[in-house]
């Protein structure tokens, strides 16, 4: 008997001195467990305050089949609440049997949340989790420029992708006790880290333009029955967008009923801008002294370049470059082409950010397609200056018209104003003088205004404002005849207004409208530019949006991004 307790008692010594750590770690790691603390998404919202983008709290339902006694009857009483097939339901927690955690329904509604509280189910095995839902209050309003989360809350799309990194935040964590039936009895404060959250992202954005514009875009579908449609608008001093929208689109609360609608072609879609770019070969022409103003070009319906022939609609007689502009002679800018060569026409192109990333906050942008110089023909030299053999975004387009409408610079087009957060840098907004004040003031208030008078976009014009504007009616290549196609355009309209110190400038791109033969940019977009304009002058504040501190990016210090 001393023998036995002896052994006893030297074994009781041995473990707990030699085992003693082993068996409490042991012991703590069936009391404790570490749970995450999920951080709140941070809110997306307009220039104003105006909430897009937000997060909510709901509960999920979860089973622990392993110790759910009856999962037949339990299916039986959730099915009806949620809308499931209870055969479905039982099979699959038979089938996890072996699991202590099993998804039954995320996201719940608020109703449907009480109706299972209500419920007469089994005391364990089952749950409600709280999480929190991504929530879009305008639905689709916006919805390309927000992007959406999956289930999950990870970004897919849109800002809510290119800005995660700022709206998710950081977890918390926290660590629990449990009794050995697995019920929490205590939380340990002391090692609990708290989340930090989503930083809150002001958008340049102006709720009410957005608004407006996505109503046009819709009239406009409904009357012309495109493939798609779309318009930016954007204060051509800062770079600000103010509005950004396409059609068709989707709900970002439920992107999986559109998901042919989840492009956006103001980044992501490439094509011919036609006569949109005519005014700035002009400009770039007249600033580098390769022409003046007042010269005037032979532009008497057909030009014989080199063994092509090229044709205007009708015979205009000599034009000088507020003729060319304003009626869109194909064989005026030819000849201004000529007087440039290719050398000049490739530098022109790049120094108006054609055929190059514009960088803004949004993943997916295209570069468009500029071909490199060396591979640039004679026909190249007719071709460009009347917006052929270049493939660029409506953001290019525009972006390159705010150059001449602001005095000359080329400002990077943005979406975020700022961020609420003391931690995070205020985006840089990069501009470059690429174009003399003098010169682009005489384009935007002679040429681009006798457009909108007497032109091309009359139907752009807007009362009492002094409106300059282009249009362009783009054919699109068909690569099966390998020639420009009779039956496909892009039809478009750009216009900004006052036209002596432009506050806002807009851009309507249509893309194969159907229930007409002759979709020219002037009878299809130049309407719903112009009625987008005038609602966007009467929404702007009174206090110059130009306050706003830019970073002046000088030639010497490089190209804007």
């Amino acid at each position: 008997m001393l023998s036995l307790w002896g052994a006893i008692a030297v074994r009781l010594v041995h473990l707990q001195l030699s085992k003693h750590q082993k068996f409490s770690t042991h012991a703590v790691a069936q009391q404790t467990f570490e749970e995450r603390i999920p951080a709140r998404l941070g809110d997306i919202v307009d220039r104003h305050g105006h909430l897009l983008a937000t997060s909510s709290a709901c509960l999920s339902l979860y089973v622990d089949p392993s110790r759910l006694v009856n999962p037949e009857e339990f299916a039986e009483k959730v099915a009806g609440v949620l809308n499931l097939d209870p055969a479905q339901l039982t099979s699959r927690i038979e089938e996890q049997r072996t699991r202590q955690f099993l998804w039954v329904r995320r996201r719940l509604a608020d109703e449907q949340a009480d109706a299972i509280l209500k419920l007469d189910l089994p005391s364990h095995g089952w749950g409600l989790r709280e999480e929190l839902r991504r929530v879009y209050p305008h639905a689709e309003l916006a919805a390309h420029l927000l992007g959406w989360r999956n289930i999950d809350g990870l970004p897919q799309a849109g800002l809510e992708k290119s800005l995660n990194d700022l709206l998710q935040g950081e977890d918390g964590r926290r660590t629990l006790v449990r009794d050995a039936r697995g019920y929490v009895i205590d939380v340990l404060e002391e090692v609990t880290q708290p989340p930090r959250h989503g930083t809150t992202v002001v958008l340049t954005l102006n709720a009410e333009i957005q608004r407006a514009s996505e109503k046009q875009l819709d009239l406009l579908i409904d009357e012309w029955r495109p493939h798609s449609a779309s318009a930016v608008v954007l204060d051509p001093m800062t770079g600000d967008v103010l509005a950004m929208a396409s059609r068709p689109t989707f709900d970002p609360a439920q992107p999986s009923s559109a998901p042919e609608a989840w492009t956006n072609p103001l980044v992501a879609s490439a094509f011919e801008p036609g006569s949109t770019v005519k005014p700035c070969i002009a400009a770039w022409a007249i600033d580098q002294g390769f022409i003046a103003p007042e010269d005037s070009f032979a532009c008497n319906g057909t030009y014989q370049m080199g063994t092509r022939t090229l044709h205007d609609h009708r015979s205009l007689g000599r034009l000088d470059v507020t003729g060319i502009i304003t009626h869109s002679s194909n064989i005026g800018m030819a000849q201004i082409g000529e007087r440039l060569g290719n050398d000049q026409l490739f530098s022109a192109v790049r120094a108006f950010g054609l055929g190059r990333k514009t960088g803004i906050e949004l993943p997916g942008e295209a570069a468009g397609f500029v071909r490199p110089s060396e591979r640039w023909d004679d026909y190249s030299t007719g071709s460009v200056p009347m917006g052929q053999e270049l493939s660029l975004t409506p953001l290019q387009i525009i972006a390159a018209h705010a150059a001449l409408a602001n005095g000359g610079r080329l400002v990077s087009p943005h979406l975020v104003l700022r961020f609420e957060d003391d931690h995070a840098l205020p985006p840089d907004v990069l501009s470059t003088r690429i174009l003399s004040e003098s010169t682009a003031r005489w384009m935007t208030t002679g040429p681009l205004v006798e457009v909108v008078r007497r032109g091309t976009a009359r139907r752009a014009a807007i009362d009492g404002v002094a409106v300059f504007g282009k249009t362009g009616t783009a054919q699109k290549y068909d690569a099966e005849i390998r020639a420009y196609s009779n039956e496909r355009y892009v039809s478009s309209c750009i216009c900004g207004a006052p036209a002596e110190a432009p506050r806002v400038l807009v851009l309507v791109t249509v893309d194969e409208v159907t229930t007409t033969t002759e979709p020219s940019g002037g009878k299809v977009a130049a309407p719903a530019a112009a009625n987008i304009l005038k609602a966007a002058l009467n929404s702007i504040e009174s206090t110059p949006s130009s306050q706003r501190l830019l970073k002046i990016a000088t030639e010497e210090l490089g190209t804007p991004r």
